[in-house]
């Protein structure tokens, strides 16, 4: 069983270790996520402390998934809302991740509704991502109900740092209740 939960600054800052074991085990099966392999793991961590002044100003929204019998972290999703007047309706998933050992548990689709109901809560009308076509990410993104918009050639290189197409996907959200 897991616990999706939201993080604050300081638990960020807490699980940025666990965080960066989860982001290089993504890395090194091969994910694009910004990141060439073989990925630091002083770097990784470093990156996900950098993230902390985000979180706390409320730039970011970060939710992991949590093994309930040991409390590790088995996956994690970012929304980063538009920060434009003309924009603040909107926001961007990122960094949707899970760890090898914990895939096909469901955990993806769990964090991705987490997302999904907390960016209604927050007014949000719309959702953006983009992902590797082809990937089992872009599959299941599909399959939650997410809208393909296009292909992107040569967006961007796999950790080994090869170029890959990029899929742009949206979702229009529902009205927050009042």
């Amino acid at each position: 069983m897991y616990t999706i939960e939201r993080l604050t600054a300081d638990a960020l800052l807490d699980s940025a270790e666990q965080l960066a074991a989860l982001l290089a085990d993504t890395v090194a099966d091969g994910s694009s996520l910004g990141f060439l392999a073989p990925l630091d793991p002083a770097e990784a961590t470093a990156w996900w402390r950098a993230l902390a002044p985000e979180v706390e100003a409320g730039r970011l929204l970060l939710w992991v998934a949590r093994a309930d019998a040991d409390g590790r972290i088995a996956g994690t999703v970012q929304l980063r809302p538009a920060v434009t007047a003309n924009g603040r309706h909107r926001g961007e998933v990122a960094k949707l991740m899970v760890r090898r050992a914990d895939r096909g548990q469901r955990l993806a689709g769990r964090l991705l509704a987490a997302l999904e109901a907390a960016g209604t809560g927050h007014g949000l009308r719309l959702l953006v991502l983009d992902t590797e076509t082809g990937s089992p990410a872009e599959r299941m993104y599909g399959a939650a109900g997410w809208t393909r918009v296009g292909t992107i050639p040569g967006y961007a290189t796999d950790p080994a740092g090869q170029l890959h197409p990029t899929t742009v996907f949206f979702k229009a959200l529902p009205a927050a209740a009042t």
